[in-house]
């Protein structure tokens, strides 16, 4: 069992009431005809993820005549900004993917999301367990609804593994960088990374850090932006250490991560790459790229590799669990909708179209897929569980992290410079 869940302080954000103007206003319509319709956000643009959503509006509306729910595709990377600026400008759509941690808090602190708490479903709550639902909680409220969990690790070709002679999956960076140099031997890329987007190269930084800070710097940085632990700075030397072994694909730093053939993912998917570092999404977005759009079958997966002397608790994971929140003024059926996907029957359907695991206990009964098994065994073994860490420290931090690996991966930064864009972005927080 999970010692504690770290997914993030109001604290953080107390600062941002003022700075977030007036709160944003649900767009949904709940005229004088008895009608109501609501707007969903969220991002997935095409295929089975795409079509769930388009199913999940149109099975609820034709259990709840008169409800119209509009689902709108945004793009993953653009999300966050176009939310945002919706939230602020009062014009934000009843229905959205939440992220959580500190960008879940900032909302809360605006006045920007409604308050579930009592709304859910005891039935379903029961489905869903404590634990997922304290993820998308702020002092003992919830504002979000659970769907998924999407803790990160190693996903990696089998088959391209075997044929390097790599005969276990890594447990240490030492072993992890051994496993690199037999798959250049074998004439494979060892590591698909996406550092066009900036995230995904941030992300080695953020399981760097979880295996040198230990579980209460993480916490206190949530609270007091304290950022001065030399765990920072020896998590960003980590980094550097093994980006020196020239792990990643030629061309990373302009490497798309989930669009196209070309991107990390369409790597790993097309067996052009080993391996690549990324959240439980990552399985869907790889069958969407492979040549015939379906499961990659030689798919892997194991745990970010544990280093030597770090305060981490071994076994830590990254990722936690994305929901769906309503806005403040969205209709009372935008809480419906949130109970209806949450059923175990919607989950299941989740769980097979973006082949990631559901958060409904019953609904994981029906998961198989190894790599999908390795992953919630995982997480439910970890002592410790953080959020990734620009969500867990809200935008302006978290932007301001990834940019400076991303500069740093390019020769135009050092560990130190990443630690003083992050304290630079604390306090303008």
């Amino acid at each position: 069992m999970k010692a504690r869940f770290l997914a993030g302080s109001t604290a953080l954000v107390l600062g941002a009431v003022a700075l977030a103007g007036c709160s944003a206003g649900g767009s949904g319509d709940s005229g004088g005809d008895g009608n109501v319709s609501m707007t969903l956000w969220q991002n997935s643009t095409t295929g089975p993820g795409q079509e769930f959503w388009k199913n999940a509006a149109a099975a609820f509306e034709e259990e709840n005549p008169g409800v119209t729910i509009e689902v709108q595709s945004i793009q993953n990377e653009d999300l966050d900004g176009k939310l945002q600026t919706a939230l602020n400008s009062g014009d934000a759509p009843d229905i959205f993917l939440q992220r959580g941690g500190g960008k879940m808090a900032a909302m809360v602190a605006a006045g920007q999301l409604m308050d579930l708490t009592d709304k859910i479903d005891s039935d379903i709550a029961s489905e869903l367990g404590e634990a997922a639902l304290g993820a998308e909680s702020i002092d003992g409220k919830t504002y979000a609804m659970p769907l998924t969990i999407q803790p990160g690790g190693m996903f990696y070709s089998q088959d391209l593994f075997a044929q390097a002679g790599i005969t276990e999956t890594p447990k240490t960076i030492d072993e992890l960088e051994a496993a690199v140099e037999k798959l250049k031997g074998a004439g494979v890329s060892p590591i698909a990374l996406g550092g066009k987007d900036a995230w995904p190269a941030a992300h080695w930084y953020y399981f760097f850090a979880l295996r040198e800070c230990s579980p209460e710097t993480l916490e206190k940085a949530t609270t007091d932006k304290d950022f001065t632990d030399e765990c920072w700075i020896k998590a960003g030397e980590d980094l550097e250490s093994f980006a020196a072994t020239e792990p990643f694909n030629e061309g990373f730093l302009t490497t798309a991560a989930q669009q196209g053939a070309g991107s990390s993912a369409g790597l790993l998917a097309n067996h052009k790459a080993g391996m690549e570092l990324m959240g439980a999404w990552n399985a869907g977005v790889i069958a969407s790229l492979t040549p015939d759009a379906k499961p990659l079958p030689d798919l892997g997966w194991f745990p970010f590799p544990e280093i030597s002397g770090g305060e981490g608790e071994p076994g830590s994971i990254l990722g936690g669990i994305d929901g769906y929140s309503c806005s403040v003024n969205a209709p009372e059926e935008c809480v419906d909708f949130l109970n209806f996907v949450a059923t175990a029957e919607q989950q299941s359907l989740y769980y097979k179209a973006f082949n990631t695991l559901p958060v409904n206990t019953t609904a994981q009964e029906a998961v198989t897929e190894p790599y999908l098994v390795s992953i919630r065994d995982a997480y439910n073994a970890a002592p410790f569980v953080s959020q990734w860490l620009d969500t867990l420290y809200g935008q302006n931090v978290g932007n301001a992290l990834n940019v400076g690996v991303v500069d740093m991966l390019a020769g135009k930064g050092d560990p130190e410079s990443i630690v003083k864009s992050v304290e630079d972005a604390a306090k303008k927080a």
